[in-house]
């Protein structure tokens, strides 16, 4: 099926809209076309064995057996429905097609109901009936052929996806928390598989995957599909979790008719309610929102980071409350399969980013944390730079992050960067933000290039040799050290000294305060270079005006906050024989993990501020990637006299322009 059969398809789904218009407002729409377009799938699939198992539920109907089993076996499928009705004899009678809509899909197994529940269904057809729309919804969905022969699983969901598009568009929502382009989900999974080729095609492969922010399902489907492609035979058991009702409802129904266990899509907030608590996978992948904020869940994400520590998900660290991206990683990585003595076992990731979680937050903040937990226990494998404008909700540039626990042992201990950004082709029409795609060669030569990351970057010949770069862990790593430098003053007493005496709220509490003022101001105009000589001469000058000397550390920090002037060629001040470091002159400085900071010190502070030092208890270390400056490449501007001549042309051209308006 071509992708205009799609949208021919999914235009027929939304002409519903021309009913609904004047009735619902433009961002409810999809509240009705969403799931009447479920359940007409649900009702195509079950066709052919629709009599029959309404035969076997009649025959039960008063036996005291449950016959659930019987009618699921009966229908084929996961899912049934006991009764005889369809959606075209519904409409054919319009006076009780609420009351027979509703017995419709009350006949239908507990799974499928639920999947209509979370639509709302029930109130929909409530609020059609009353408007008189009903029946002529459900007629216009009667002549929506979606056999499985006409419209398979995969393209089925590709009209879902449209559907929710046209949906969010209509309000204001973002597509692209739903659901990802399938050319990207298509290169996500074959780099996430494919060093596991040979082991997926042995006899009796069974794999697991997870999805904890699966929206309409389309990355467990590409994986289930992939893995079946490597080895028919093979057992693929999805799950996935997600926190959008109607996804969540799409995802479910795609399972259920595709024969997976759709309890396996669990409803909810991944970090707050984890509907697969305890389980591990061997493959998990993931686009969760970018830079979303997890405020909802806060006090249960901090309770979990605070009382549980690395026994729970988010040991590492938390990110800034406004995005919540690394919450998500630490969640996949906590379901990973542990890897036996043997080498078995492990688990391989990879998640959607965009550029924040690469180099957000400073050294010992709680995202450089997480990076520094991920990169010293090896499990970042590498880091894939997508082209922008590839999604449908940003056109920011995005990153795979492919991280795994079973790192083969040439990879062991590096990272893998792949420049991928110029790998795109223009689409033909625009979807939202989204105006590049991969195409099949594009897919094909990132997955090539992934897979020979390590020789392509040890070969300079090669065509792509810029394209790829390999670093050790280490490498992503740095000291933040604090440079200090001695805090340096000359003491005097100016107009300034006098004011600042006033305003000062610790000297101007002591009782002889007005005296200070009074003997401060016969000393207008001294100056000393010493705090020793400073405090002599005013110390006399209160005492010959008749005052007392205050004592105690916090009048002589007021007094010297005061008189005290900083000055390069001042005194060194000094606390228990030790400069004073001074705050103003403080500096910060990241020193490559791999480096003595001494050393650094030496060779690159010395020659300019002799007397600066770092203060060790002060030291942080942190990691980040800064992939844009490993693949920077200098670009020489243009020159001057081609500047000069492109300047005169345009000048002429405005001369030009000018002299035909005033003509």
């Amino acid at each position: 099926m071509n992708s205009s059969k799609h949208t021919e398809l999914a235009n027929h789904a939304w002409s519903v809209a021309d009913l609904l218009r004047g009735d619902y407002k433009q961002s409810d729409y999809g509240k009705v076309i969403l799931p009447f377009t479920v359940l007409r799938r649900l009702e195509c699939v079950l066709a052919p064995t629709r009599e029959k198992v309404a035969e076997i539920a009649e025959q039960h109907k008063d036996s005291g057996i449950d016959p659930d089993r019987f009618l699921r076996r009966a229908s084929g499928h996961s899912f049934y429905n006991r009764s005889r009705l369809t959606l075209k004899k519904i409409a054919e009678d319009p006076q009780s097609a609420a009351m027979n809509l509703q017995v419709y899909v009350g006949a239908f197994s507990d799974n499928a109901q639920g999947v209509l529940e979370r639509f709302e269904f029930a109130q929909q057809i409530k609020r059609l009936d009353s408007a008189g729309l009903l029946y002529k919804v459900i007629g216009k969905f009667t002549d929506l052929d979606l056999r499985p022969e006409v419209v398979p699983n995969h393209n089925m969901g590709y009209i879902f996806e449209e559907l929710i598009r046209r949906f969010a568009e209509q309000s204001n929502e973002t597509a692209g928390e739903h659901f990802t382009p399938r050319e990207v989900i298509q290169l996500m999974v074959r780099l996430l598989v494919a060093p596991d080729g040979d082991a997926l095609q042995l006899p009796g492969a069974v794999r697991t995957v997870l999805d904890p922010a699966c929206g309409t399902g389309g990355m467990l489907s590409a994986m289930d599909d992939l893995i079946t492609e490597f080895n028919k035979d093979a057992t693929v058991e999805v799950y996935g979790q997600e926190l959008n009702p109607e996804s969540w409802a799409i995802c479910r129904s795609d399972l259920m008719i595709k024969g997976q266990d759709p309890e396996n899509i669990a409803f909810g907030n991944s970090f707050s309610d984890d509907g697969h608590a305890r389980k591990t996978f061997d493959y998990m992948l993931a686009n969760p929102p970018f830079g979303v904020e997890w405020k909802k869940v806060k006090d249960e994400v901090e309770h979990e980071h605070k009382a549980l520590g690395d026994a729970g998900r988010f040991g590492a660290g938390l990110p800034r409350i406004n995005d919540g991206s690394l919450l998500f990683l630490q969640h996949m990585i906590s379901k990973m399969k542990p890897v036996d003595v043997n080498g078995g076992g492990g688990s391989r990731l990879a998640i959607v980013f965009n550029g924040s979680p690469l180099f957000t937050g400073a050294a010992g903040s709680g995202e450089s944390e997480i990076r520094r937990w991920i990169l010293e226990n090896d499990w970042l494998e590498g880091i894939v730079a997508l082209p922008d404008q590839l999604f449908y909700n940003t056109g920011i540039s995005t990153y795979f992050w492919i991280l795994t626990n079973r790192k083969s042992p040439d990879h062991k201990g590096k990272v893998v960067l792949l420049d991928a950004r110029d790998q795109w082709q223009k689409m033909r029409k625009s979807l939202g933000d989204k105006r590049k795609q991969l195409g099949s060669d594009h897919i094909a030569t990132v997955v090539k290039l992934y897979g020979e990351a390590l020789a392509v970057a040890g070969n300079t010949e090669h065509p792509l040799y810029g394209k790829v770069k390999v670093f050790r862990n280490e490498d992503f790593g740095y000291q933040r050290i604090t440079v200090e430098r001695p805090l340096k003053l000359r003491f005097e007493v100016t107009e300034e000294t006098l004011a600042a005496l006033e305003a000062s709220k610790p000297i101007q509490k002591l009782p002889q305060a007005a005296t200070l003022a009074d003997a401060f101001k016969s000393l207008m105009g001294a100056s000393w270079g010493t705090k020793q000589e400073a405090w002599l001469a005013l110390k006399d000058a209160v005492v010959q005006a008749g005052g007392t000397w205050p004592i105690g550390a916090p009048f002589n920090k007021a007094l010297r906050d005061v008189v005290g002037v900083r000055d390069p060629q001042g005194e060194v001040q000094l606390v228990k024989a030790q400069p004073e470091p001074d705050a103003e002159l403080r500096d910060y400085e990241n020193v490559p993990l791999s480096e003595d900071i001494e050393e650094y010190l030496e060779r690159e502070v010395h020659p300019h501020v002799p007397d600066a030092w770092i203060d060790d208890s002060k030291t942080k270390v942190g990691y980040e990637v800064p992939f844009t400056r490993h693949f920077y490449v200098y670009e020489a501007p243009r020159p001057l006299v081609q500047i000069d001549a492109d300047l005169k042309a345009l000048e002429a051209e405005i001369q030009g322009l000018l002299g035909e308006v005033t003509e």
